[in-house]
């Protein structure tokens, strides 16, 4: 897609207007575009990634912390016993 529209721009007049260096410097401003979006969504990827991973590890140690207790087999008021002496 990219090559036809590529040649599309190199058949026109306006291309005929465009001698060789000028033409590198419109190459070089679509290719420095192209870094810079490439490069972004590189970044949010890894930092969704990095999140992703930071919220699992959070509710895992969550699970962890309670992993022992249980309600099962207990009353959930036990009465006390007051001692006399």
């Amino acid at each position: 897609m990219g090559v036809l529209l590529l040649l599309l721009l190199l058949q026109t007049p306006v291309a005929e207007a465009l001698v060789e260096p000028e033409l590198c410097y419109v190459l070089d401003a679509i290719l420095f575009l192209y870094g810079i979006i490439l490069t972004a969504l590189y970044c949010r990827l890894k930092f969704l990634v990095c999140r992703a991973s930071q919220q699992g590890a959070t509710k895992e140690k969550e699970e962890n912390i309670y992993a022992g207790l249980s309600s099962e087999g207990q009353e959930t008021y036990e009465t006390l016993e007051i001692k006399r002496s």
